[in-house]
């Protein structure tokens, strides 16, 4: 089921918020102890049926109700939330990681949400797997570091997930679980009571089952979306060369399979040589977010760094070492990069690139978050990015992403709904 019909049936009354509250309720109590993606809460249900009942009585007529009224949204524990603590997936203690309320958590309770709770992170939004399992299959990773806010939107637990991209993810996890998953243009979200990884390249961004849900979620989240924006098919540049050269076989004649489909459907698909100096990139972004994390982290590593799991702390060491000069290489390098696109695009007449949205379908085991290569430069340039569920290799979700230009996001999430629903049929295969 759609997720606007969702949200349309709770706002409408269609489905009476206490009963769908218990029937999510059950729905948790079978489910989330085999997924794991939510952090432990004591008292969760008897705080959502208070807060149910709050909103009943503030709204009690549904013409006057909130477009998110009811919509269970789980938020990565990145996250401040008011009356939550936060612990970022750590050891560390949540009083010296407290702060402000998220002013995206707070939008989304003025749009009447009901926030499940605080989802499963790596270990500050870095690698370091929490215990999160995949739904589509509990052997394989969910990704991160967004694992629990994917995993609970892919269980049916919440409507819709909060989550943080500063490589990839948001965009690798939606893959993994076979959703939707957006990284907005940077800037366009704020992210103001989030716990950084590396600002220059932290996005926050969020899970839907479909494109109708990224939109929703969008409309609480953006300030200035335009959602009444249409527009015609896109003319796609696939990034040939190095980059696609990450991708394992069996997803690359996938990737394929995918274009000759939109190819047949009436789109325009044109091979661009966009990243020749693709390791090079790759360098730089890996560098930028280990000297910025260090900084953000100088002051908790120094008192509390044997409480860091070695992922982490390796970060940190390797940030530690980076040099002032090196980062604001870096932090050039990314500039340039945003302006590389942008050239390439207007030079080819692209509206929007396409590729794969991981290197292929899960990992098998628990032990790592897999690869965020193909996020890569499209987080690095601070453009859109939307993954779409295409199908399955394995038994396991595979998709496409999506890159628009900067700014135009609402172009780049209208254009996608089309192109869903060419492959709705695929993604049970």
């Amino acid at each position: 089921m759609k997720s606007t019909t969702v949200a349309n049936r709770l706002r409408s009354g269609e489905w009476p918020l206490l009963p769908y509250l218990h029937e999510l309720e059950n729905r948790f109590a079978e489910i989330e102890p085999n997924v794991l993606a939510f952090v432990p809460e004591e008292h969760r249900w008897t705080r959502l049926y208070r807060e149910a009942d709050d909103l009943l009585r503030r709204y009690p007529k549904p013409e006057n109700r909130p477009p998110l009224f009811g919509a269970p949204i789980g938020i990565k524990d990145i996250f401040h939330i008011d009356g939550f603590e936060t612990r970022a997936g750590s050891r560390l203690p949540p009083e010296e990681l407290s702060g402000a309320e998220a002013s995206t958590v707070t939008r989304l309770k003025d749009a009447g949400a009901l926030i499940i709770g605080k989802t499963v992170t790596a270990e500050f939004a870095y690698i370091a797997p929490g215990p999160t399992r995949n739904p589509c299959n509990p052997e394989h990773t969910p990704g991160g570091s967004s694992s629990g806010s994917a995993a609970a939107v892919a269980a049916g637990l919440c409507l819709l997930a909060l989550g943080t991209q500063t490589v990839g993810s948001i965009n690798r996890p939606a893959a993994f679980c076979g959703l939707c998953g957006f990284k907005p243009s940077y800037g366009r979200v704020p992210v103001d009571g989030v716990i950084p990884l590396a600002p220059s390249v932290d996005h926050v961004g969020w899970f839907a089952s479909d494109v109708d849900g990224i939109e929703l979620a969008a409309q609480a989240l953006v300030p200035d979306w335009k959602s009444s924006l249409t527009h015609g098919r896109p003319r796609f540049g696939i990034p040939d060369g190095p980059y696609l050269d990450h991708v394992t076989p069996d997803a690359r004649l996938g990737f394929q399979e995918t274009c000759e489909t939109l190819r047949a459907n009436g789109y325009v698909l044109i091979e661009v040589s966009a990243f020749p100096d693709f390791e090079e990139l790759y360098r730089s972004h890996h560098l930028l977010v280990a000297a910025e994390a260090a900084q953000v982290h100088e002051n908790w590593y120094r008192k509390y760094k044997p409480l860091y799991r070695p992922e982490t702390a390796e970060l940190i060491e390797r940030g530690l070492k980076a040099s002032a000069s090196d980062l604001e290489i870096a932090r050039a390098v990314r500039l340039r990069q945003g302006a590389h696109l942008a050239a390439l695009m207007q030079q080819h007449g692209i509206d929007a690139w396409i590729s794969p949205s991981a290197t292929g379908p899960a990992p098998h085991g628990l032990n790592s978050t897999g690869d965020s290569v193909m996020q890569l430069p499209w987080t690095q340039a601070g453009v859109p990015l939307l993954s779409i569920p295409t199908g399955v290799i394995r038994g396991l979700p595979v998709g496409i992403q999506i890159a628009g230009s900067w700014g135009n996001d609402e172009t780049l999430v209208r254009s996608a709904q089309g192109i869903e629903s060419l492959f709705a049929s695929r993604r049970t295969r």
